[in-house]
């Protein structure tokens, strides 16, 4: 067991996560903090940190070492980026960290900066084609993605802590200063050519993103508080940034969405984007949950546990990570979701369920039981709510919630567990009828391994005009399983209209 801790010494803020790693190869993230510094403020005349960026940033390393040693983190991986980056004294700044608390802040460049965003976004985000953005205090990084690679990256010194200083005065941005500050974001885009008018879709990473996702997401009302893959149409931001350049700082404030920490300087940050969003032509906003920290992250887990720097598939890894956590008998999940997708299969005529179903029954199979690991009496509804709730990565926000159903129902059909969930009336009759098919799927399978034994090794499914045909294909006679088995034949017979048959084969 390991626990990493990953220190970002930013132009607006730090933070400080701590990841446990386990044997098993599972992590998760055991400490967060978050302290606001607003370095790229904190400049004098001639570009230098000032005296109280050095006092400010050596209290926040303090912090952040006291508690490194408290939660008894193995290693710390700390860098600093554009304040420090671009200022003269940022290595004496440095240098003033290492004798204080004996970490070393590395200062990284904007490119380095790109990449380790573009990591923790192409490993979490199910995109090919797009344009990140990670926009913070005193630069922008803008990466271009193509079949989910980077094929260009540039950092620019525009963010939304210098943006503000230099184009306000008192806290407002008046018409005329907003003009100016256009024309220099301009400037800065024209530098990026490879991205003008490409139409991909813009990926936001950092603080200011997550503030304009948060935003939209009140606006409509969105069933969950979920940041991570939040999607919405530019236009739907272009009309919440017209209204917030008439707003007060004050008025900023009160508005449903947006901390009172950014209510300074979400004007240049939201002006960043959308001159982005005009300049590529972008129709639609992804908001990434993870950049920067995530990316730093998995550039040591990964080749510390032999596995690629970027994912083949974000779903089955983030999956296999929830599994290694929580599933008290992995090889039972493993055994029963072959026989799903081999059942799901054999019977398409049947359910008449989609691929992308196929995937939702995969990842709830691979989960149903984690649940037990808070109780096992209702374990199915404690399964539904950790998946619910999971980091698990490649699945929109419904998708995971109907996987969460489709555990949750796996021991019979509960609608009662929906009847105080926000995202209940997202979910039409069309969406209900499939749960239950896959829910049933996924009961018939759990009896085939009841016992946890895999005793039934193989299966094919078949269908008639009359019946369904199960046949399996077991070394004894699986009695505890066939037994199981018949406390769902009625439930198959409501489903699908037909009785099922078993017959077991040597």
């Amino acid at each position: 067991m390991q626990r990493i801790a990953i220190i970002d010494i930013g132009s607006n803020s730090a933070r400080l996560v701590i990841t446990q790693m386990y044997k098993s190869g599972a992590y998760n993230m055991v400490y967060n903090q978050k302290e606001t510094l607003r370095l790229s403020q904190k400049i004098n005349t001639n570009g230098e940190l000032t005296e109280t960026a050095f006092t400010d940033t050596l209290e926040c390393m303090n912090s952040f070492a006291s508690m490194c040693e408290l939660f008894h983190a193995n290693k710390i991986i700390a860098v600093a980026t554009a304040a420090i980056r671009n200022a003269p004294n940022g290595k004496a700044l440095v240098l003033k960290v290492k004798e204080a608390t004996g970490i070393t802040l590395e200062i990284i460049s904007g490119k380095a900066e790109a990449y380790m965003s573009y990591l923790g976004v192409i490993n979490t985000l199910d995109i090919k084609d797009a344009i990140i953005f990670d926009l913070g205090g005193g630069s922008t990084e803008i990466i271009l993605v193509q079949n989910r690679k980077m094929v260009n990256s540039i950092s620019l010194p525009i963010g939304c802590v210098n943006l503000t200083a230099t184009f306000s005065s008192k806290n407002k941005i008046t018409p005329a200063t907003y003009t100016k500050m256009r024309k220099a974001i301009a400037a800065q885009l024209n530098l990026v050519p490879w991205i003008k008018a490409t139409g991909l879709p813009l990926v936001g990473v950092g603080g200011t993103a997550r503030t304009v996702g948060k935003v939209e997401q009140k606006r409509v009302k969105y069933f969950t508080s979920k940041i991570h893959n939040y999607q919405f149409a530019i236009q739907n931001f272009k009309n919440t940034f017209k209204q917030l350049l008439t707003t007060s700082v004050a008025e900023r404030k009160q508005l449903p969405g947006l901390s009172s920490e950014r209510a300074d300087i979400i004007i240049a940050g939201a002006a960043i984007i959308k001159a982005l969003a005009d300049f590529s032509k972008a129709k639609k906003m992804i908001i990434s949950g993870c950049g920067l920290r995530e990316g730093m992250f998995l550039s040591y887990y990964a080749p510390k546990n032999k596995q690629p720097l970027i994912t083949e598939d974000i779903l089955a890894d983030s999956c296999a990570n929830a599994s290694k956590l929580y599933t008290p008998d992995s090889e039972h999940s493993r055994h029963v979701t072959n026989l799903a997708l081999a059942m799901y299969d054999s019977w398409k005529p049947l359910h008449k369920l989609n691929d992308r179903w196929r995937q939702l029954l995969q990842t709830a199979a691979l989960l149903h039981d984690i649940g037990i690991t808070i109780n096992y009496y209702s374990h199915a509804r404690h399964s539904a709510y950790m998946i619910e709730n999971a980091k698990l990565f490649g699945l929109t926000h419904k998708e995971q919630v109907l996987t969460a159903i489709i555990a949750g129902w796996h021991n019979g059909i509960s609608r009662s567990y929906l009847r105080n969930k926000q995202y209940k009336e997202l979910l039409t009759e069309v969406d209900l009828k499939r749960l239950g098919i896959a829910a049933l799927l996924l009961a018939l399978d759990e009896s085939l391994d009841y016992s946890q034994t895999n005793q039934i090794s193989e299966l094919s499914a078949t269908i008639s005009k009359k019946t369904a045909v199960l046949n399996l294909t077991a070394a004894v006679i699986p009695t505890i399983e066939l037994h199981q088995l018949k406390q769902q034949l009625r439930w198959f017979n409501k489903a699908f209209g037909l009785p099922l048959v078993i017959k077991t084969h040597k």
